[in-house]
Order: C-alpha cells, then sequence, then structure tokens
C-alpha cells in the first residue's frame, strides 16, 4: 500500500508565486516527514483563473527535498508534446532523481490548449499512441527509424535514458469507457481521476477488469488513485476547510468542461454536499480511513494520492492535512497492509 500527496501549484492570479512556490516545498518536506511514498504534481497551460507551475520543472526542484519518495507526473497532457523532447526530459528527472519517477499521462480535454499547440482534438488519441510508443523505442533501443501519421526520426538515438529499466512506469489516466478499456489492453495501470463518483469508479472498475481478462494481461501491480481530501479532527471542521475551494475548483473545472468528459450525466454544477458526495475524502481520522477502506474493497486500490490544497487555501490547512494523515491514517494502513 502506497500514498501520495499532490502538490498544488495552480493558484489565484491574484497571489505571490514565489510564495506559494516556497510553500510547496515545504509541504514536500512535511509529506517526506510525515511518511508518504510519493508526491505529484500536475500539467496544464493557459489555464485562468489560476496560475500555475509546471510539472516537470516542479518535481525536478523538489526532487531534492523529497528524500525517497516517487515523483508522480499526474498527468503529463502527451498528445500536446513533442516525444523526442519530452523522453529526454523525462529520462533526465529519473536520472536526477536516482530512478524515482512514476510517468502518468492523459488525453487532456480542454480546446484552448489543443489550438494553442496546433493539434486537433480528433488526433488526441492516435497522437498519444504513437508518441507513447516512440518514446518506449528512444528509452530501450538504439538507432530508432520511426516514420508515424504525426512523427518521424531516423537513426536516433537518446541523448539519455532513464535509471528505471526498461523505463519508467507509465500509468493511464482515463474518463470515459473507451480509454478505461485502451487502457486494459495494453495492460497499463488505470491511474482513476479524483472527478467521478465511486458508483461509476466502481462500473469502470468491473469493466476494466474484463478488458484485462480479454486481452490475457495481468493486473498491474501498481493501481493508483487521486481522491480530494479534508482531514479535520470532526468532520464539520474538514467540511467548512475544504468546501469554499473545492467548490470553486469544481466550478473552473465545469466551465472548461471536465464534467463533460465523464461518462454518464454527472455534472459539477451541483450543491457542495451532492458533490462531495461518494466522491470526496471529508472527515475526521476513522471517517477518512473507513472511506478508504471502501475504496480498497470495491476497487482494489493500493496506491492513494491525495491533494488536500486547491487555488487560494492557506498553506496551514494543507499543512495540518498531511500532519493528520502521518500521525493517524497512514500507521493503520502501513501496519494492516504493509508499506509500498
Amino acid at each position: 500500500m502506497k500514498f501520495g500527496m499532490f502538490i498544488s501549484a495552480q493558484q489565484p492570479r491574484s497571489e505571490d508565486p514565489v510564495t506559494r512556490f516556497r510553500q510547496c516545498v515545504e509541504q514536500t518536506i512535511a509529506a517526506r516527514d510525515a511518511g508518504f511514498d510519493a508526491i505529484a504534481a500536475g500539467h496544464h497551460y493557459l489555464s485562468p483563473p489560476y496560475q500555475s507551475l509546471q510539472s516537470l520543472p516542479l518535481l525536478t526542484r523538489l526532487a531534492a527535498d523529497s528524500g525517497p519518495m516517487e515523483l508522480c507526473l499526474s498527468v503529463i497532457l502527451l498528445p500536446l508534446l513533442n516525444p523526442v523532447q519530452l523522453a529526454e526530459e523525462i529520462a533526465s528527472l529519473d536520472i536526477m532523481s536516482e530512478g524515482r519517477v512514476v510517468f502518468g499521462i492523459g488525453l487532456g480535454y480542454r480546446e484552448q490548449e489543443f489550438e494553442a499547440f496546433g493539434v486537433r482534438v480528433a488526433d488526441r488519441v492516435p497522437r498519444m499512441l504513437e508518441s507513447l510508443e516512440l518514446m518506449k523505442r528512444l528509452w530501450t533501443e538504439d538507432g530508432v527509424t520511426h516514420e508515424g501519421r504525426f512523427f518521424q526520426v531516423h537513426d536516433a538515438t537518446c541523448t539519455i535514458r532513464p535509471v528505471q529499466k526498461p523505463h519508467p512506469p507509465i500509468w493511464i489516466a482515463a474518463n470515459a469507457d473507451p480509454a478505461v478499456v485502451r487502457t486494459a489492453r495494453m495492460g497499463l495501470p488505470w491511474f482513476i481521476n479524483p472527478h467521478a463518483a465511486l458508483p461509476t469508479i466502481e462500473r469502470q472498475w468491473a469493466r476494466y477488469k474484463q478488458a484485462l481478462a480479454e486481452a490475457s494481461k495481468p493486473m498491474p501491480q501498481s493501481r493508483p488513485m487521486i481522491l480530494e481530501l479534508s482531514i479535520a479532527a470532526t468532520r464539520e471542521d474538514a467540511v467548512s476547510t475544504a468546501q469554499p475551494f473545492l467548490q470553486a475548483k469544481y466550478e473552473a473545472y465545469a466551465d472548461w468542461g471536465q464534467d463533460k468528459a465523464l461518462p454518464g450525466q454527472e455534472s459539477f454544477r451541483v450543491g457542495f454536499e451532492e458533490l462531495a458526495r461518494d466522491r470526496f475524502l471529508l472527515g475526521n481520522p476513522d471517517d477518512v480511513i473507513e472511506q478508504l477502506e471502501t475504496r480498497i474493497e470495491r476497487l482494489e486500490q493500493n496506491y492513494f494520492i491525495f491533494r488536500a490544497g486547491w487555488p487560494g487555501i492557506e498553506s496551514w490547512k494543507v499543512m495540518r492535512s498531511i500532519e493528520m494523515m502521518g500521525r493517524h491514517v497512514l500507521p493503520y494502513f502501513h501496519n494492516k497492509y504493509g508499506r509500498g
């Protein structure tokens, strides 16, 4: 069983980014000392009303303070990027962290980002698959020749290769049912997002396992998911701490169309109680333990990454969540299931 903390560098544009970066460093050190196994950072471009540090340089800087923790890119919007450049940058981070990178990837869904990079939304699936295949070849082969639909290289050899062999772990974020099935057929971990409610994820998890069996693929060793988290001495305190920031974050997601990328008729434009139900971890330590046990039982997950910071929230509240998780929740699961 492994646990990670999502280091949120996404903040209102009115705030001082240097101060917020320093808080990211403080939160990383706190997570390390609390016994977490990983830190994670997200990836977006052109995302008002927020400003945000980019995940690759952020995790590269935080690697120095993260001790043995894994560095999870959660997630890189692979269709937007050049796979040669990204292969060498990921390998560089894996070298500098001595083999601690987890390469989480996703399709992306915001039309503004695709327009800015000159990529058609309709091409995002084949671009992602072609990029991933080329990156894996560059990480493992010399003299690579690739004549693809989107990328071409001839007799190409990567300047630097990852410490981890054959390459860092690859996780794929997926919202829609076809993407979940595609991930299973590739035999890769499905990186479950924090946006869908538990009943939706449970249905998709059953389909993921079915697709693994149909493709004769084993269950991946890592089964990761991200969860929004607010933990406090009482459930009331946890809810009141999170609500203004989580509600605003999911209103922004609705503006960006994130809920429309989910299956079914899920909407983020609902009251907070309905939004939080079966979706967020909110409560005292016993509540959080119970909600995690439910997900372990129903979804067989063994790698949880918690996001306890959202744009505008004071850093001390995030630090409180990290400290309480380290004191009350992580020891329970480490004693019961062992360390990852």
